[in-house]
């Protein structure tokens, strides 16, 4: 499951695409860059956001711009969890018996980055738990700073705009069904914000497991 509030999404409709950028900029910067971003909705946020801007008079302005904006705030994120990793000197701490969070998820990331490196860097991005822990870990590993940039980039380049565009396109479809909209929007915004919540409260369980310490392996 990929915070701000739960309450940051009830208003979404009538708050005008503003908020949708805070909103989106702020959740794709968190899961990007810290162990947070674990349990953030990234994906279905993104898409919810592009059916919210639909119902506005300018969506598809913003829609491409805040693709732009969310790619810019996606390598930003990157760029910071690479940073934290490469400062914990190869040591990563874990939660025993945690969910996403744990020595094995952190060794199959790391695995993952051993064997096929530059690529797994720039495919991750489409895995929830695996986007965030993957700057980290990289770090952790000394992967060249340069190989990781551009594979990272080129993942947020495709992952952001591919998803505000589907929740665009769809949005308008739905628009053509004036009936069906609102009732859709409810039900996605719900969906997000029962998400967002069950994800705050998953994050404080995780972080009050037993720390220890994962060693890993240069890539």
């Amino acid at each position: 499951m990929d915070t701000l509030s739960a309450g940051s999404f009830g208003p979404l409709e009538s708050a005008g695409p503003v908020l949708v950028w805070i909103v989106v900029l702020t959740f794709v910067f968190l899961e990007c860059a810290i162990i947070l971003g674990l349990f953030l909705p990234g994906d279905s946020m993104l898409v919810t956001a592009g059916v919210v801007l639909a119902t506005h008079d300018s969506g598809t302005q913003h829609t491409w711009a805040l693709s732009v904006g969310a790619m810019g705030a996606a390598i930003a994120g990157n760029q910071v969890g690479y940073v934290i990793g490469r400062r914990s000197g190869h040591r990563l701490i874990a939660r025993r018996g945690g969910k996403y969070l744990n020595a094995a998820n952190l060794h199959k990331v790391n695995v993952l980055l051993d064997r096929h490196g530059f690529w797994a860097v720039a495919v991750a991005r489409w895995i929830p738990w695996i986007r965030t822990l993957c700057p980290m870990v990289a770090g952790a590993a000394n992967m060249d700073h340069r190989r990781y940039t551009i594979a990272s980039s080129i993942g947020a380049v495709v992952w952001a705009p591919v998803l505000l565009l589907i929740g665009f396109y769809c949005g308008s479809l739905l628009e053509q069904v004036p009936w069906l909209m609102p009732a859709a929007i409810a039900v996605m915004v719900s969906l997000l914000a029962v998400g967002t919540a069950l994800g705050i409260w998953g994050y404080r369980r995780e972080m009050a497991r037993p720390a220890e310490s994962v060693t890993v392996d240069d890539v």
